[in-house]
């Protein structure tokens, strides 16, 4: 059986690893536009800060997935699919195909975006570039209070740049924190020496030749000899689309993540499932995990989502969101412990008297239980007054279930 993988980002080289479990004698092929075996992205941010050299990025060495029998194509970028003859361009034919294409990062409508010094961070050889330009720039604009654009700001800071964080949304990292939580994260950032704006709208690079800062739809210019554009990524459908298959967002899967054409799957970062690309790890591993079982052997293996859950490390704190953290309707319960002086934030949201979110900033001891108790889904409903206690012992809820 041959085995096709277009993308190795971690959702291809794990349904490649998966895929070899299963069936030791499959003939696994993992196609790569960049010409890199798969790196760790998420340590970009500390590659750009020096804190790491680019051999610490990579996850294996080539020569790992040879002597695993894995083959691996790098520097290749796929143009074109089949799927009625099962094959890839001119030559690669497979079997059963998984398109794992990731995403590319996204830029907002904006005037100058071409100039220099001018960035968008999403592969390694993005890294190699702006890790170059940061040597020669006394400042920073970062489009973006996103996980990535606050890892990369930090970094950015830590390089000796003077760096400014503008957020389109009313508060930071809107897809993890709720208000108050994004209140405790800004004091501690802005005591670390970035500068944040939030609700920003950015309208123009400013700059008669290379970029000297951004200005604001309001009129308010920062200062910025480097700008980078962190404002989230797209799914990479185009593979997808001008094949024919089922595309929105991301390429439209199924609980057995097959796509509309036949043999041929989808995860990670390009796919989309029930509505929803998740845009995270913890997903695509969950995903790839389920492709590569259903290409080895079909109806093995469902995927019902996942739990979203992000952790994040950036000056000094520590966050983890966890499942439906900031609902947007009502009949959800909402319980909060906030310090700023520690700069500490617990929430809890509950439905139905079961725990179905929360945020922990700076309170990494309740991150397994909370993350428990949603699973589990136990009735917390007899405890809600005390559940934020630092004497409540959580863990006493799941021994007792």
């Amino acid at each position: 059986m041959r085995h096709v993988i277009v993308g190795n980002g971690v959702a291809g080289v794990t349904a490649a690893q998966e895929i070899k479990r299963a069936d030791p004698a499959a003939e696994v092929h993992i196609y790569g536009a960049e010409p890199y075996p798969y790196y760790r992205r998420p340590l970009l941010w500390e590659f750009i800060a020096g804190q790491i050299e680019q051999d610490a990025l990579y996850f294996r060495p080539a020569d790992w997935y040879a002597e695993r029998g894995i083959h691996l194509h790098l520097g290749i970028q796929v143009a074109a699919l089949d799927p009625a003859a099962h094959r890839l361009g001119l030559a690669a034919e497979y079997d059963r195909l998984l398109l794992a294409t990731g995403g590319r990062a996204f830029v907002p409508t904006c005037l100058g975006t071409d100039k220099q010094g001018v960035f968008t961070l999403r592969t390694l050889d993005d890294a190699l570039a702006l890790r170059a330009y940061a040597k020669t720039a006394s400042s920073a604009a970062v489009i973006g209070g996103g996980l990535l654009g606050l890892e990369t700001a930090r970094a950015l800071h830590s390089a000796g740049l003077d760096v400014t964080v503008v957020e389109f949304f009313p508060y930071l990292l809107p897809r993890q924190l709720d208000v108050v939580g994004a209140q405790v994260l800004q004091a501690l950032l802005e005591a670390q020496g970035l500068h944040v704006v939030t609700g920003g709208t950015t309208q123009a690079i400013l700059g008669d030749g290379p970029a000297t800062g951004i200005r604001l739809q309001d009129g308010r210019e920062i200062p910025g000899e480097l700008v980078l554009f962190s404002a989230g990524i797209r799914s990479e459908i185009s593979l997808a689309q001008a094949a024919g298959l089922a595309v929105n967002r991301g390429i439209v899967v199924d609980a057995r993540l097959r796509t509309s054409a036949e043999d041929v799957f989808a995860a990670g970062d390009a796919a989309e499932f029930e509505g929803r690309v998740y845009g995270i790890i913890p997903p695509a591993i969950e995903q790839a995990r389920v492709a590569a079982a259903q290409m080895v052997s079909p109806g093995s293996a469902t995927y019902s989502g996942s739990l979203p859950t992000t952790t994040l490390k950036v000056a000094g704190a520590e966050l983890t969101s966890l499942g439906d953290c900031v609902p947007e309707t009502e009949g959800y319960a909402q319980l909060r412990r906030t310090d700023v002086a520690a700069g500490s934030y617990r929430k809890l949201v509950l439905r139905g008297g079961r725990v179905v979110g929360a945020i922990l900033l700076n309170d990494t001891r309740r991150v397994r239980p909370v993350t428990q108790l949603i699973a589990q889904g136990v009735d917390v409903s007899a405890h809600t007054d005390r559940l934020l206690d630092d004497d409540f012992d959580l863990q006493s809820l799941l021994q007792s279930k």
